[in-house]
């Protein structure tokens, strides 16, 4: 394992660090103990300590597999032997725990066994409405590319302001593959650290199953040298997510449903961005790569092993 996967860039929001402490000053006069007990003494202590009091929530709720786990009200994983998944809500106090948001679209987080790999993702379901998935005919791998590009070096400020590392896309791993016939769609692009020259790049292997009322994203993060044996798991995990009757992309109802205010290559944070205007979608997508550079993907695998291990599994509720 090279030394570029497992630096760590500590970046934490500011207001998640306000969440994770509460630390007060003695007050003169005050008791020296309180019912609370006394406050960490420092704010890397209080984010310690919310790391376990995280991992500890989330050992109670996970699952492992083989497991079928419901996905809010849209559908359902098959979830493999020899992986484990954590749902929410302690999936979301476990990123914020390491530095990272959580999203309110999360469904939850899946990690495997050593065996299987060192990796992690991210499920979401995204209830953006039906997309219309026509302009997938036509686009261009370039210009989506360079859209990317711009989007992201945009972006950067904003990142930087939040205690990310700038980064830049410089190239894609996977050119955007749509599958019309099952309604799947897979890219990515690496993503490396401005400045670093150490830094391989991180890899978001995106994949989205699209449905009636939105779709589901399951982005798999990695590094650059793990990403060939990588995509084979992801794309098996994709093919794992089934949408529930009535929920699927073919049960859209053109006399009643909503349909997304954008195409698919707005999935890509592509073209279709730029001409609908709509600048802050095209931030949302973007910054999902700070995920890679707010965490740490071997770090976050060894965090979450610790609390997704071997154990009798729980039927989902």
């Amino acid at each position: 394992m090279t030394p570029s996967r497992v630096r760590i860039v500590d970046a934490v929001f500011a207001a998640t660090l306000a969440l994770l402490t509460a630390i007060a000053a003695p007050r003169a006069g005050a008791d020296e103990a309180s019912p609370a007990g006394p406050a960490p003494a420092t704010q890397s202590q209080a984010i310690e300590a919310e790391k376990k009091e995280a991992e500890a929530a989330a050992d109670k709720a996970k699952f492992l597999g083989p497991a079928q786990i419901p996905l809010q009200d849209q559908g359902m994983l098959a979830l493999p032997e020899g992986f484990s998944f954590l749902p929410q809500p302690q999936a979301g106090r476990l990123m914020r725990a390491y530095g990272n948001s959580d999203s309110s679209a999360l469904a939850g987080l899946i990690v495997p066994e050593a065996a299987n790999g060192d990796w992690w993702a991210t499920l979401e379901f995204v209830k953006a409405g039906y997309v219309k998935d026509d302009d997938a005919k036509n686009w261009n791998a370039d210009e989506l590319l360079s859209s990317l590009k711009e989007a992201t070096k945009n972006q950067n400020e904003d990142r930087e302001k939040r205690g990310f590392p700038a980064v830049e896309i410089t190239g894609w791993i996977e050119p955007p593959v749509y599958d019309a016939p099952t309604h799947r769609l897979i890219w990515s692009a690496l993503v490396r650290q401005i400045g670093s020259s150490g830094d391989e790049g991180s890899v978001n292997y995106n994949t989205y199953a699209l449905g009636r009322e939105g779709y589901f994203s399951l982005d798999l993060i990695t590094s650059k040298s793990a990403i060939e044996a990588d995509k084979s798991v992801a794309r098996a995990l994709l093919a794992d997510i089934t949408y529930n009757k009535g929920k699927a992309y073919e049960d859209f109802d053109a006399s009643s449903d909503h349909i997304a205010a954008y195409g698919l290559a707005a999935l890509i944070g592509g073209v279709a961005l730029k001409k609908l205007g709509l600048f802050a979608l095209g931030a949302a997508f973007v910054l999902k790569f700070a995920k890679v550079i707010g965490l740490g993907a071997i770090v976050v695998v060894a965090a979450l092993r610790r609390v997704l291990g071997r154990a009798k599994p729980k039927a989902p509720e």
